[in-house]
């Protein structure tokens, strides 16, 4: 199992660089489940006198005997076992006074567990700010995981804590480059194929074999029940929603390819109002994704953003009854002959992030990129600078020995549908494929291949 803090350097040097600073510090630290936060902090606190704590839906009296044990444990003072107090205020009080101007970390996972037990929480970690620990040296991390709850009740500017707050950081997924540096071993073809299917969420990725095929991981480490990630989705639905049913019932008909509200709607049999308050949770939680085509403000679909979610709601939970038995193979079978399908929609996705990242080398600089599609006609990918008139049609294909003259002959053709500035454009033309049967010598038109992509990621 990979350790979840690798590649984290630019969030370890940011609460460094803050910690390295002579005055108390109240820093936000938010992002999705299993992301990797907790790892992160824990990585942080070594070597420095800190505490962490992990808050529970329990109940706010249990969460407090809970900071009381950990104030104890830091300190040595085994009075803070015996407080009579049901005060977080009073609690803390205590605490500054024990430590004097000692710099100390004291870090606070899940706190929207709080929010949950009691909204005025908030306020009171304000006036534990604004009288207590301003006056000490309180390295203090506020970390959670409910995206919307941490920006609306923590960073927001109708928060309590609005203006105390001195830093603050959303942990983001790993990069497509970073999980080259996590397995090594590695074609980047078969990266790939891993970032298809385990995501790029270091939890997910955490229980990758790189000693077996991708294939074999997917049997080993998805398929089989007992498995962690075998109901993975369906644990953190429950975790994070209080219903996980519909939530389910929406992401299953995402996965079928009903993609926009109407046909979400038509499928669940939810009135679109509530549906699309549904879509708005999961899009905050970066499960899914709307999409709208180049020039367009309505038509958008919705996919599911994490490939680990797309994978398991296409492949798994439909034959959850069958694996539930023990039989693996048998829909091992099933799915391995769909899968090189699945590797090509998810290379165009990587693809699209690579060059919105500005992860390889592209022939413009560019202020939009995107999708297009009207009618039967579609463009896996468009990049365009509206300065400067340049516009980049791309195709991208999962294939050997791709025949570029041909591929760029019907790019060529559905260009002429996409209607931007089409008189004055100076049009480019990139195809991104596993391996071409020979280049298309062309100073407009752009070949990469999985080497190409390769050679661009490590510069």
């Amino acid at each position: 199992m990979i350790q979840q803090f690798v590649n984290r350097e630019k969030e370890l040097k940011f609460l460094e660089e803050k910690f390295s600073e002579d005055f108390p510090q109240l820093i936000v630290l938010y992002g999705r489940r299993r992301v990797g936060k907790t790892q992160i902090i824990k990585q942080f606190l070594k070597g420095k006198r800190g505490i962490y704590v992990l808050c529970s839906r329990e109940s706010l009296s249990e969460n407090l005997a809970e900071l009381k044990r950990k104030f104890y444990e830091l300190t040595g003072k085994e009075y803070f076992l015996k407080l009579n107090t049901t005060s977080f205020f009073e609690i803390f009080k205590i605490f500054a006074d024990e430590i004097k101007n000692e710099k100390v970390v004291v870090a606070i996972d899940e706190f929207p567990y709080l929010i949950e037990l009691d909204k005025g929480i908030v306020s009171v970690f304000q006036k534990i700010w604004d009288e207590v620990l301003i006056n000490t040296k309180v390295f203090l991390i506020i970390c959670g995981s409910s995206i919307g709850m941490m920006e609306t009740e923590i960073l927001s500017y109708k928060s309590p804590l609005y203006g105390r707050r001195t830093g603050q950081w959303k942990v983001e997924p790993f990069e497509f480059k970073s999980i080259g540096k996590l397995f090594r071993k590695l074609s980047f073809e078969e990266l790939v194929k891993v970032w298809s299917v385990f995501g790029n969420i270091p939890y997910y990725l955490s229980f990758f074999d790189e000693n077996f095929s991708v294939e074999e991981n997917i049997k080993r480490k998805i398929l089989k029940k007992g498995e962690v990630l075998f109901q993975e989705p369906m644990i953190l639905l429950r975790e994070e929603f209080r219903e996980p049913r519909v939530y389910t019932l929406i992401l299953k008909y995402i996965s079928l390819g009903y993609n926009s509200l109407g046909e979400i709607s038509s499928a669940t049999g939810m009135d679109k109002g509530n549906v699309s308050k549904y879509l708005s949770v999961l899009e905050e939680t970066q499960i899914i994704e709307h999409v709208l085509p180049f020039g367009q403000r309505k038509r958008g679909i919705y996919i599911l953003k994490d490939p680990f979610f797309n994978f398991w709601f296409k492949f798994v939970y439909p034959n959850i009854s069958d694996l539930e038995i023990g039989l693996i193979d048998e829909v091992a079978s099933r799915i391995f002959k769909e899968l090189n399908a699945y590797y090509g929609i998810m290379f165009e996705r990587l693809v699209l992030e690579l060059v919105k990242s500005r992860a390889i080398n592209f022939p413009i600089s560019f202020d939009w990129v995107g999708k297009w599609w009207h009618k039967d006609k579609e463009i896996d990918l468009l990049a365009l600078n509206s300065n400067t008139n340049q516009i980049v049609f791309c195709e991208c294909k999962w294939q050997e020995n791709v025949d570029a003259r041909k591929v760029l002959n019907e790019l060529r053709n559905k260009a002429k549908f996409v209607r931007w500035r089409n008189e004055e454009r100076m049009e480019y033309y990139a195809i991104f494929a596993k391996s071409f049967k020979e280049r298309v010598e062309d100073r407009n038109v752009f070949l990469f291949d999985l080497k190409d992509l390769e050679n661009s990621l490590k510069n």
